[in-house]
């Protein structure tokens, strides 16, 4: 290829080339030609070798040698090499290169320019690439030019000055008189140009609402007279009259009509007609609806048009196209408390969504019907999710389970109901369900007295016919808690289970056993076996020996935990009733349990009067000799004060403590432990982020972040990151979810783990990013203070 071809043939020949290997070759040879070229004083040819370096440059091949050749286009004289210049500046160029001051000058020069097109040239590389300085000198001159007689040059002027503002927000003053003259333009790009202008001005200077705000009647003039105008065939676009004019029409007046009752008044009655009178089965109508139901909800409009805005996003749920399906619900999701009865009648259709095959979709459609539920309809509606769940993506099981549990928590119309779909969640997915699920459902269960008998036969059978699910945990737990009860087989609301003591061993053993089974699995099934031995009478030595089996397990926790049983079955088997009676009702109000988080906290028991006869038997004698025990395990001199037992430490999982001696006395409860120093980081936009810390050892520190959400609702994509100084080493554990629910229904905890081996000054910067109501939050919060605890 000889070095002066032609375009078309240079890219014919790149074209052509069978490698990347000859392409380079091919690019490099008519590079070096354009170089040689450019450096000639007597090039004729200098805008047709820029024109190919520009093709080059489209290529992602180097082009930045062409940068003052296109300085020297610009200046030239000739209309055809002036139109390649500006095309090089704008592509090559930017704000940051010193060679665009250079054409500062010429810009000037070509805006005072006779033809027309050199001066819409100059308009255009100026809205492109114009830096603050270049703005700031040629501000003026771009107001002259929105105040001549040609429209042409108007429109262009009109953009121009929008990237001014956008770059200069100060120097929006100067344009305010000449944006209001333009909208008495008949032009359509003239007056689109205006409206932009405006929306800018408006967006950049809140202060210049209140001037802009007068022109409200007569956008509303222009707007009726687009929607009621005949065919024609210059801005005709599927039927509807310029479209684009009309979405950036309706967007200014959502500005202009926010929080005034003056302006929305002005506007109310024209957004009704645009309503009522676009066609929404093109593309281009549904553009222009969507647009006026995002005015209709931002201003405000009277009540009737807020129910035909809801009824417009109903329709759109039945177009074809699945991204009108989209943005229509991320609509209602937004509108939805505030509008809720009006978004309820389009509930068959929102579930009718989550059939959808595109997973975006689903997704929105799972939240908005999770919204939707309340007490009126939560069983239509749980039957509903609860079909969904079992066929949905995995990817939707977490988020789908967390929303009906947060649904069944706060409108359940009956205990048993509430047991009954919580099981339904458990055996349908989960493997993808929050870990407080499971503490929650014991402590649901334990407030239902009269339901004892009927869960502990359901989840019999459930752990009998399938030992892999996650209600294996609960399951063991009510055979540990009523395994007399269903011993007895007595049980009024669903068929008995006719079993046996070897039965119920047997089942509990096989879980103890399983290769499938968790070792927090095997701690809740080896706590409900001992418990057993206080419920049956014939059976104690298979128990005996199955605890003392686990003795030596490689597992650490379960073989301290076998110990501490054994323990009770030798030197204190007079303690053994007393120690594993019945768990008492859990409040999920007190200090010491917080959505399935149980702490150290107290625990509050029924009255006498409901207390079960095993636990009236206790005597004051027995109570003094548990506190004789507890100062025989304990290291210290001083004997702990005798507290009444806390059963639910058994029936947790086993976690990890700093002494055997700590062990034990959470095996036999009784010991009232300091509450955590913990102090909030962040409130903001109803999330509120508590720090709390504990000592582990001499030079780790624990830290727990947890998130509540007083919102009406659910908070989704909830991520916290955290960065500490270099000598500190930060280790963060798995978060227990992403979904904060709505009304402060539950909370997501982040634990961390600091190393802080030189004692220092502990230092942390949380960022917090979440979705509420579509609109993504993210906010960085610097810790500079910690209790105590965490660092002396």
């Amino acid at each position: 290829m000889s070095p002066s071809v032609r375009l078309q043939e240079m890219i014919r020949v790149i074209r052509s080339a069978r490698t990347q290997c000859e392409e380079r070759g091919v690019i490099q040879r008519e590079c070096a030609a354009i170089r040689a070229q450019f450096r000639q004083a007597d090039n004729v040819g200098r805008s047709h070798n820029l024109a190919k370096l520009l093709y080059v440059h489209m290529l992602g091949y180097p082009a930045h040698f062409g940068q003052m050749e296109c300085v020297r286009l610009i200046a030239s004289p000739r209309y055809s090499e002036k139109r390649v210049g500006y095309l090089g500046a704008m592509m090559l160029l930017d704000e940051k290169q010193d060679a665009s001051l250079l054409i500062t000058n010429s810009i000037k020069n070509d805006l005072s320019h006779s033809n027309q097109y050199v001066q819409s040239l100059a308009l255009c590389t100026l809205a492109c690439m114009g830096s603050a300085e270049m703005c700031r000198d040629l501000a003026p001159e771009i107001d002259r030019l929105l105040r001549t007689s040609n429209s042409y040059i108007k429109k262009k002027a009109a953009l121009c000055a929008v990237h001014i503002v956008r770059k200069v927000p100060e120097l929006g003053e100067l344009f305010t008189t000449a944006a209001h003259s333009l909208l008495s333009e008949k032009n359509h790009g003239v007056l689109h140009g205006a409206v932009v202008l405006i929306t800018e001005l408006c967006e950049q200077n809140p202060e210049s609402l209140a001037q802009f705000r007068k022109v409200v009647p007569e956008l509303v003039h222009i707007m009726k007279g687009l929607v009621m105008s005949g065919y024609s065939p210059e801005h005709n676009v599927a039927g509807i009259s310029d479209p684009f004019l009309q979405v950036r029409i309706l967007r200014l007046l959502r500005i202009l009509g926010r929080n005034n009752d003056t302006a929305s008044d002005a506007m109310n009655d024209l957004l009704a007609q645009v309503a009522t009178n676009t066609d929404s089965s093109k593309t281009a109508g549904s553009a222009v609806l969507y647009e006026t139901v995002l005015t209709i909800m931002d201003i405000k409009s009277e009540s009737g048009l807020r129910v035909l805005a809801v009824n417009i996003l109903g329709r759109f749920l039945l177009n074809n196209d699945r991204n009108i399906r989209y943005i229509s619900m991320m609509s209602l999701q937004k509108i939805v408390q505030t509008d809720h009865n009006a978004v309820q009648r389009h509930r068959g259709t929102i579930v009718d969504c989550l059939k959808d095959p595109d997973a975006s979709v689903k997704r929105r459609a799972l939240e908005l019907s999770l919204a939707l539920v309340s007490a009126v309809n939560i069983r239509s509606m749980m039957k509903e999710l609860l079909l969904f769940l079992s066929s949905c993506p995995p990817e939707l099981r977490a988020q789908a389970a967390s929303g009906i549990f947060s649904a069944a928590e706060r409108y359940a119309p009956s205990q048993r109901w509430h047991i009954d779909t919580i099981l339904h969640v458990l055996t349908t997915a989960g493997a993808d369900v929050r870990d407080e699920t499971v503490p929650n459902l014991i402590q649901l269960i334990t407030t239902a007295n009269e339901l004892h008998s009927y869960t502990v036969h359901k989840l019999y059978r459930a752990l009998v016919a399938d030992i892999s699910q996650s209600l294996v945990q609960v399951a063991c737990w009510c055979v540990g808690e009523y395994g007399d009860l269903l011993l007895r087989a007595e049980c009024d609301d669903t068929e008995p289970v006719q079993v046996t003591e070897d039965d119920v061993l047997d089942a509990l053993e096989t879980v103890l056993q399983s290769h499938m089974s968790s070792p927090a699995t095997r701690g809740f099934a080896l706590t409900a076996t001992m418990k057993l031995s206080t419920r049956i009478t014939h059976n104690v030595d298979r128990i005996r020996s199955i605890v003392s089996i686990y003795g030596s397990c490689i597992d650490l926790e379960l073989q301290q935990r076998a110990v501490e049983y054994n323990a009770l079955f030798k030197k204190y088997d007079h303690m053994r009733a007393a120690v594993l009676e019945r768990m008492p009702v859990i409040d999920k109000t007190s200090p010491g349990h917080s959505k399935g988080e149980m702490t150290a906290g107290p625990v509050q028991e029924r009255d006498q009067t409901q207390k079960q006869p095993a636990v009236e038997t206790v005597s004051q004698e027995s109570t003094n000799q548990a506190s004789n025990l507890l100062d025989l395990l304990s290291s210290s001199d001083d004997a702990p004060q005798s507290t009444p037992a806390q059963p639910h430490s058994l029936d947790a999982c086993p976690t990890s403590s700093s002494s055997p001696e700590g062990d034990l006395l959470d095996l036999l409860g009784g010991l009232d432990l300091m509450p955590a120093p913990s102090l909030t980081v962040y409130e903001k936009n109803g999330v509120t982020l508590r720090l709390q810390c504990d000592r582990q050892m001499d030079t780790g520190v624990s830290i727990t972040l947890s998130a509540s959400n007083s919102t009406d609702g659910d908070i989704t994509q909830f991520n916290l990151q955290a960065a500490v100084p270099k000598c500190v080493q930060l280790q963060m554990k798995a978060p227990s979810g992403d979904v904060l629910p709505a009304r402060a229904a539950g909370q997501l905890t982040q634990a961390i783990l600091l190393k802080n081996p030189n004692k220092v000054g502990l230092r942390m910067r949380v960022r917090v990013s979440y979705c509420s109501q579509g609109t993504n939050y993210q906010d960085t919060v610097q810790i500079d203070s910690f209790p105590s605890v965490a660092w002396q």
